[in-house]
């Protein structure tokens, strides 16, 4: 490679990490609202958590599951208050039943697993009325609308 092109390769490289260091600068940070965070991860993650176990997937709702509390603990982390309580106390609305439900998927217990399910979505709805948002309202799905996954159990 000739000293020219090493050259011109070098100053391609530091004018393009300085235009990205710039425009990183300018750039807004994305500062979701609890409105959402909510719609982006904690709605879809109960839906697929419902279908998962509609579908007697005992392993895909095991980690369906998983992913819905770990979208509350990073709302949490992110709005640790909404208006004049504690994202943690709020979210203690949903602790029980989101127990319920892994306990029930530990059993693989389909009626357990449904009437959990249904605490788990009464409890998102109380949460809705404590945050003055009763005209939230959460359901069980009855269908899927992610027509592009399967939530069957896969035959190994």
């Amino acid at each position: 490679m000739s000293k020219s092109l090493v050259l011109f390769s070098t100053l391609a490289a530091a004018v393009s990490l300085a235009i990205t260091a710039a425009v990183a600068q300018t750039a807004p940070p994305f500062a979701p609202s609890l409105g959402d965070l909510m719609s982006i991860l904690v709605q879809p993650r109960h839906a697929k958590l419902a279908l998962g176990g509609q579908a007697r997937n005992w392993q895909y709702a095991a980690f369906a599951v998983h992913e819905l509390e770990e979208s509350f603990e990073r709302i949490e982390k992110t709005v640790p208050r909404y208006r004049d309580r504690s994202m943690s106390d709020l979210l203690k609305i949903v602790q029980e039943p989101i127990e319920a439900v892994e306990a029930a998927i530990k059993a693989r217990d389909a009626g357990r697993f449904d009437a959990a399910l249904a605490k788990l979505t009464q409890a998102c709805n109380d949460c809705h009325r404590t945050t003055e948002h009763a005209m939230i309202v959460i359901q069980v799905p009855r269908t899927s609308a992610f027509p592009n996954q399967s939530f069957a159990p896969q035959r190994p």
